[in-house]
């Protein structure tokens, strides 16, 4: 018996082939769930591959019995509604919702779910852009376009490109466990655990520290992690007011400057547990948070796991070049 079964529905435009966008984010469901990751949970994912051939092994015939569900993104004129769903697909996802399936959209699929009725009455994202077309096209759906994805239980669903990744790891999370995510994620070289509600866009970048005060202040508290910080401080670096350079930390990164910091600590800790042997008190001091307590609470708010845990999960992942699973 696997971990549970997912079944990937792939959607070919008008001329039956698979755009870029469709071929990254089958490879990223892929990599996740079909590749075996037998030392990190035995046994792992059962991956069915659903479209039509030469694409899929499975028609839509394979939904059925499935755990999970997941939509990646459709092509652009189901997206912007000048072509309907292909025939029987909006009844198979509905059957799949209703036989009790985790249904997931990355990106663009999020259409196809609305189109069967999933995601009525549920928070939904998409990638900024398609937003509008989805709330005028579906009236029932609340339609989120700041966060990277949303979790409600049995449905699911994320932003373009890289969004995709940190559902499919949150996936991983809920059925397996945050070590398990975490040593994976570590595996494809990615973030351990990228909260679903991280703004999708962020409009003014953080400028160079040569050019800004801004970028100067938060390098330098970047360097000065194992020192007692204030906003004050910071503030003073930055040659701005308290209050102006909250206002610019939140333009640049979406948080407050304490929320930012804390952040920067505790990536600091994950960084410490991975490359060093340091009691978990050191780590602690080395990162800011002071006490061990304090480390554990912040810790396992941010990543889902304690540091001890996550320290675990991490050694459980062979060092040298990711898996292939093969």
């Amino acid at each position: 018996m696997s971990a549970g079964t997912v079944a990937v529905v792939l959607v070919p435009d008008e001329q039956g082939t698979l755009s870029p966008w469709d071929l990254y984010e089958l490879s990223t469901v892929s990599m996740v769930f079909g590749a075996p990751h037998a030392d990190l949970a035995d046994p792992w994912y059962e991956l069915r591959v659903c479209g039509p051939a030469p694409f899929g092994t499975h028609g839509l015939a394979g939904l059925a019995g499935a755990d999970t569900v997941i939509v990646p993104s459709v092509p652009d004129a189901v997206a912007e509604g000048r072509r309907e769903l292909p025939a029987g697909l909006g009844a198979a996802l509905r059957e799949a919702y209703a036989a009790g399936a985790r249904m997931v959209s990355m990106c663009t699929g999020a259409f196809a779910l609305a189109a069967a009725g999933v995601l009525d009455g549920h928070r939904a994202v998409v990638h900024r852009n398609y937003a509008p077309a989805l709330a005028a096209r579906h009236p029932r759906v609340t339609v989120d376009a700041s966060v990277l994805y949303t979790d409600e239980g049995r449905v699911l669903t994320s932003a373009g490109a890289a969004a995709g990744l940190d559902l499919c790891l949150h996936l991983v999370r809920k059925d397996l466990g945050a070590g398990v995510a975490a040593a994976l994620a570590r595996r494809m070289v990615g973030p351990a655990h990228r909260p679903g509600d991280r703004p999708q866009f962020v409009e003014a970048p953080l400028p160079p520290s040569g050019e800004d005060g801004l970028g100067a202040a938060l390098q330098w508290a970047v360097e000065h992690l194992h020192e007692p910080l204030t906003v004050e401080e910071l503030a003073r670096r930055a040659h701005m007011s308290p209050r102006t350079f909250h206002r610019r930390v939140r333009e640049a990164h979406g948080t407050t400057p304490l929320q930012w910091l804390l952040g920067e600590r505790v990536a600091r800790a994950r960084t410490l547990l991975e490359s060093t042997d340091l009691p978990v008190e050191r780590v602690a001091g080395e990162s800011g948070l002071g006490s061990a307590a304090n480390l554990r609470r912040h810790f396992t708010r941010a990543l889902g796991v304690s540091p001890g845990g996550y320290r675990r999960a991490f050694a459980l992942t062979p060092s040298g070049p990711p898996s292939t699973g093969r």
